[in-house]
């Protein structure tokens, strides 16, 4: 992740997200009218959750099985992107119901859903500042980073759907790829996708350095202390 390339490529993605989001036509459909161009913004930065969620998953579980605590600062730092994203995407999924929904919280299942969701990540948070020991926090928070992300899951994938939803894609409501999803709306949509997953690996990137960072020269400290009492 120390390369250039994928750092340019990710300003040109959601440079031409925020131009193409906002300049480009869209279909005029009944009720979500202008407002489907924020299909750019809200969706990607749900995916970019799933994603730095997943790669904190496979952390956890693989600071669990070596004890190394550089894989805990992996898997904290990625939920602390995660949870970044989980933010952004609620509050403009808000926007949007507030103009297509008519309110910005209408107890909708797949609103509560992910609500529910974003308060058991951030007991992780609050579940990690109350441990002092890093090697118990480090694993006590790897398995609890386990359950959430297996919590995630039907909460907001599987449960919406089983019951009615204004949501799309749930509620037997159709999904965006059943509606006038044009040509011109795909052009801006995939790489709009692309864009925000690299912006949040870019986050977590600089995070996870800055703990590694940290977390050496803790180490290296320790060590000299060490060193000069043996002495």
């Amino acid at each position: 992740m120390h390369s250039w390339w994928w750092k340019i490529l990710c300003f040109i993605l959601l440079g031409f997200t925020v131009v193409g989001g906002f300049l480009m036509p869209v279909p005029r459909l009944d009720i979500l009218n202008e407002t489907i161009r924020n299909l750019y913004f809200h969706v990607p930065m749900w995916f970019t959750m799933l994603v730095l969620f997943a790669m904190a998953f496979y952390y956890s579980i693989k600071y669990l099985r070596t004890g190394d605590l550089q894989d805990d600062i992996y898997a904290v730092q990625l939920t602390n992107a995660g949870i970044f994203f989980s933010i952004l995407g609620m509050l403009t999924g808000m926007e949007w119901a507030q103009y297509t929904w008519g309110s910005a919280w209408s107890n909708d299942p797949k609103q509560l859903g992910t609500a529910m969701s974003m308060l058991i990540y951030f007991a992780y948070i609050i579940l990690r500042s109350g441990l002092k020991d890093d090697e118990k926090k480090a694993k006590i928070s790897a398995v609890y980073n386990v359950f959430a992300f297996a919590m995630l899951i039907p909460l907001i994938f599987i449960l919406p759907r089983m019951v009615d939803s204004l949501h799309p894609g749930n509620g037997g409501n159709p999904a965006f790829k059943q509606y006038d999803l044009d040509s011109n709306m795909r052009m801006v949509f995939y790489p709009a996708v692309a864009g925000w997953i690299l912006i949040g690996l870019w986050i977590a990137n600089l995070k996870v350095r800055l703990g590694l960072v940290i977390y050496k020269r803790e180490n290296t400290l320790q060590f000299d202390l060490e060193k000069t009492a043996e002495k």
